[in-house]
């Protein structure tokens, strides 16, 4: 018997009391500003979601600090417009933007790190019910009638400590994955540089038979969606990766009577609007697009497809450095003019052969660490479900061994 299970046994063994959330948390709103309150240095940061998880990209106010308008190091805190969850703020004290809650709470009846993990598993039920306006969001109403599960704190304790071990190992395998990518990216941009070789540089137009961009066809008229079979690819769907399958399809009618256009296999998909603007992917489904890909049909008597596709991953910062307007677009003119090295095609091949080793170590989701990662975020997932759920079930939680074997069955 695990430690868990001996801590409900003895704590809570017909289970436990749930709660409104609204009974034992309150909710307070952040601060709205004005944008004339804006300043380039100022007495506060405002903490807004746009930088909710990345922390960058802030704004300073002179607004001064409010009673429950601000933050600090280690309170918790919920996004209730736009995107939905919980952080945990770990930083400066910091004014905090109106669609992001404070949650005060008597930390001696919850866990503050149990309350986050619960939120974060909630997310999934909330989403489904959102308000139907301008900005779907979650009120605050009905975030008080959610209901919490209240065990004993030293069961809350235990179940941190089991999901913070999940979180400590996925976080730490994440850090070498990104160290490596990075080693990648180096080797990646080694071997495609070609110092002191006698390659041809040339323009990217040169080696590609055929470009295009798609379009989007009108979102109001049903029939270009409605039971589409056709595969639509979206920016959203570009992400220096191949594209076997997409979510958005759209009809035969809406093939026929717009700008939309059939790619064949293996085009070189580069993104060239706003924020994904520069990734590039290899389609290898025959599909459309919208219009904010370029699609580059690669002249195989001149390039391999898969060298292009590298070579242009290599590019991405030049590309960025390229957009234009107050979106950051690119268009073709500034993509086709990108200057690549093309060596001969058994060069090329072997180079591809090289680059797509270092790419699976990398990014499949089969091998090495990304399967390790894959693994234990579903590891994680599964325990952390178990453990926020049993007592609405009345089932004592699984042991450790059984946990562990049903946790290698979902790998």
């Amino acid at each position: 018997m695990s430690k868990l299970d001996l801590l409900i046994e003895n704590f809570c063994p017909q289970g436990v009391s749930f709660k409104p959330l609204g009974e034992v948390v309150r909710f307070l709103n952040g601060r709205a500003y004005k944008q004339a309150e804006l300043l380039d240095e100022g007495k506060y940061k405002v903490l807004r979601v746009g930088n909710f998880y990345t922390n960058d990209k802030w704004y300073y106010s002179d607004l001064e600090l409010d009673e429950d308008k601000y933050c600090e190091n280690g309170d918790l805190l919920y996004t209730w417009a736009a995107t939905l969850g919980p952080q945990i703020w770990s930083g400066e004290t910091v004014i905090f933007h109106y669609h992001i809650w404070k949650l005060v709470f008597d930390e001696t009846v919850l866990n503050k790190r149990f309350l986050y993990y619960f939120l974060a598993k909630d997310i999934d039920d909330i989403s489904k019910s959102l308000t139907k306006s301008t900005m779907p969001h979650v009120s605050m109403a009905s975030m008080n009638k959610r209901l919490v599960p209240i065990p004993p704190m030293e069961v809350q304790s235990e179940i941190v400590r089991i999901l913070d071990n999940f979180t400590e190992l996925t976080a730490e395998l994440t850090a070498e994955l990104t160290a490596r990518q990075k080693q990648y990216n180096y080797y990646r941009n080694k071997l495609l540089t070609f110092n002191g070789v006698d390659i041809p540089i040339v323009q990217l137009r040169t080696v590609v038979k055929k470009s295009c961009s798609g379009s989007t066809p009108t979102k109001g008229n049903s029939d270009y969606y409605e039971n589409g079979t056709i595969p639509w690819i979206r920016t959203q769907d570009v992400r220096f990766n191949e594209i076997t399958e997409v979510d958005s399809y759209i009809t035969e009618k809406a093939v026929a009577e717009t700008a939309v256009k059939w790619i064949p296999e293996n085009c070189v998909i580069v993104a060239i609007s706003g924020a994904t603007a520069g990734r590039c992917a290899i389609n290898k489904i025959k599909a459309t697009t919208n219009q904010h890909c370029l699609n580059l049909e690669i002249d195989e008597s001149k390039a391999l497809y898969r060298y292009i596709y590298y070579c242009i991953y290599n590019k991405y910062d030049e590309l960025i450095s390229r957009k234009q307007g107050a979106r950051g677009d690119l268009n073709s003119s500034l993509v086709l003019s990108l200057e690549i090295p093309v060596p001969a095609l058994d060069v090329q091949k072997r180079l591809v052969y090289v680059l797509d080793n270092f790419d699976a170590i990398c990014s499949d989701l089969k091998i090495g660490l990304p399967a390790e990662i894959e693994a234990r975020q579903k590891q994680y997932k599964f325990y952390r479900d178990a453990l926020l759920t049993y007592a609405a079930t009345g089932k004592i939680i699984l042991t450790d061994r059984q946990t562990d074997r049903q946790t290698s069955l979902m790998a």
